[in-house]
């Protein structure tokens, strides 16, 4: 791997990807660029090449679509230049979940899980064996929040979160940084998948205000970083309770409020 490694950004052609596509580039990254949209790819590095003259790649790619996700596996495993995975592709759907099309749901689970765990994958040993590198899981607030109603892109979220802090764990050790982020409402064209109009929620964070918070937690090694979050100390809080629970969990028996009354 080069002392300034390549960045796999995926999700690139717009929103979050493309401001972090912006962002690697001005500090001098080559990049390979992965989205469905030609058009915006060509777009987006036409941009970033004039600007900041770094070397720009473009796998045109439907990460639900098993030939062509598996294209990106291959580059990930085999171009040792790639040091950064941004996995950030990701979508959603609107509705309520008894509203919501079983084949829709099947796809939002394919993209915004399954394929963030694949890449994730074909990327992992060659960093592991390197003993650098960084993995960048774009996750959501909303995985921690069944309270509002997204029941399956939610749950999606929080499989990117806690893959993230497992993958940490495990690869961390090993000299791979894997951060998780946890975007709230930001302003992308995700809110038009959905049928909401983001100028009707009351608070939005604009992309770039969170990509640079996002970076300023990737350079500090931060493995969750939460930019909409002021209390630091609240998520400290809710790691501890949960790391609590953990000897609870190890009982041969029931719990007594479980066990049948005499």
């Amino acid at each position: 791997m080069t002392a300034t490694p390549a960045v796999l950004i995926t999700g690139a052609s717009t929103g979050i990807g493309a401001v972090y596509a912006d962002r690697f580039a001005r500090r001098g990254h080559d990049l390979v660029l992965v989205a469905r949209n030609r058009t915006r790819l060509d777009d987006v590095a036409v941009r970033l090449r004039d600007e900041t003259g770094v070397k720009i790649d473009i796998l045109q790619a439907d990460l639900t679509n098993l030939e062509e996700i598996a294209a990106v596996e291959t580059r990930l495993r085999e171009d040792r230049r790639i040091g950064v995975l941004i996995n950030n592709a990701g979508g959603s759907i609107g509705g309520s979940f008894v509203a919501q099309n079983t084949g829709d749901i099947a796809q939002l689970v394919a993209l915004n899980a399954a394929a963030v765990a694949r890449l994730a994958s074909a990327v992992a040993p060659r960093l592991a064996e390197a003993g650098e590198g960084a993995i960048v899981n774009i996750s959501s607030v909303v995985g921690l929040a069944p309270e509002l109603g997204m029941a399956v892109y939610g749950a999606t979220k929080a499989f990117v979160t806690f893959l993230s802090q497992g993958l940490s764990l495990e690869l961390g050790p090993k000299g791979v940084y894997v951060q998780a982020v946890l975007p709230g409402a930001t302003r992308t064209e995700i809110w038009d998948q959905t049928g909401v109009d983001v100028n009707t929620l009351p608070a939005v964070m604009e992309v770039a205000d969170l990509v640079d918070a996002a970076l300023i937690g990737f350079d500090r090694r931060e493995p969750v970083t939460i930019p909409p979050l002021y209390d630091a100390g609240q998520w400290d809080a809710y790691q501890g309770l949960r790391q609590a629970m953990l000897p609870g969990f190890a009982q041969a028996l029931p719990a007594e409020r479980y066990r049948a009354a005499d």
